[in-house]
C-alpha cells in the first residue's frame, strides 16, 4: 500500500509465523502548544490550517500514518516533516521546531520530565501503564493506529517448522525479563499461531 513496487508480495511468498509485539504510538505536543487534551489540540489545529508541522520517522512511517489518518478523520491541514529516523524528529520537537508527533514510546521519558505534553495514545483502549492518559478515540470516534512486528520464515516452510517457532515466541514473550523490556518500548507482547498471525495479516 506505501511503496509502488515490492520485490515480493507478502500475501504469497511468506509463511506466517507470528506476530511478536504491538508498539503503541502517543500523540505528543510541545509543551508551548496551549492545549492540555486531544479536543483542544484538534481545535487548536482547525483554527492554525497549515501552520502547525509535525514530525516523523520518514515518509511511510508507522508515525507518519497516524498523523495522516488524524489529518483525514478529523479535516486537519498540517505540514509534515520526515526524519531519518524517530529520534531525529523527538529531537526537534524538543527544542521547539515541530508542534506535535506520534511518538512510538521513545518520548515517554520525556512525558515524564515535563518537557513535552501527552494528550492520548492511539490504542482501542487505555493502557495499564499510563491509566490516566485518555485515547484518542475518546475524542475522535474509530481513531487507532498501531504499528506491529511479526516473524514469518521463507516461502513453502514446512507448517511443524512455523509452529515450533511460535511455540517458541511465545515461550520468550513470558519472559519477566522480555515483558520488562516491552514495557520499556511502550510495546505489548503478542503471542500467536502461525494461522493466527495468517489471519492477522489478511485483516
Amino acid at each position: 500500500h506505501i511503496y509502488a513496487r515490492m520485490s515480493f508480495d507478502p500475501a504469497k511468498d511468506l509463511t506466517p509465523v507470528a506476530a511478536a509485539a504491538r508498539v503503541l504510538v502517543f500523540l505528543v505536543v510541545k509543551p508551548a502548544m496551549p492545549v492540555d487534551n486531544v479536543q483542544q489540540f484538534l481545535a487548536f489545529a482547525k483554527t492554525h490550517p497549515g501552520q502547525l508541522t509535525f514530525g516523523s520517522a520518514g515518509n511511510g512511517s508507522s508515525p507518519h500514518l497516524a498523523a495522516e489518518m488524524m489529518k483525514s478523520q478529523a479535516g486537519l491541514f498540517a505540514v509534515h516533516v520526515p526524519y531519518r529516523g524517530a529520534a531525529p524528529a523527538l529531537q526537534d520537537l524538543l527544542a521547539g521546531q515541530l508542534d506535535f508527533y506520534f511518538d512510538p514510546g521513545i518520548g515517554l521519558n520525556q512525558v515524564r520530565a515535563g518537557k513535552l505534553k501527552i494528550l492520548g495514545v492511539a490504542t482501542e483502549k487505555r493502557i495499564a501503564s499510563l491509566p490516566n492518559v485518555p485515547t484518542i478515540a475518546e475524542t475522535l470516534p474509530g481513531f487507532v493506529s498501531i504499528a506491529w512486528f511479526g516473524v514469518a520464515a521463507p516461502p513453502r516452510t514446512p507448517m511443524a517448522i512455523a509452529e515450533r517457532l511460535s511455540a517458541a515466541i511465545a515461550e520468550a514473550a513470558k519472559l519477566p525479563d522480555v515483558q520488562k523490556r516491552m514495557v520499556e518500548l511502550s510495546a505489548e507482547p503478542i503471542a500467536n499461531t502461525p494461522a493466527q498471525m495468517a489471519a492477522f495479516m489478511k485483516e
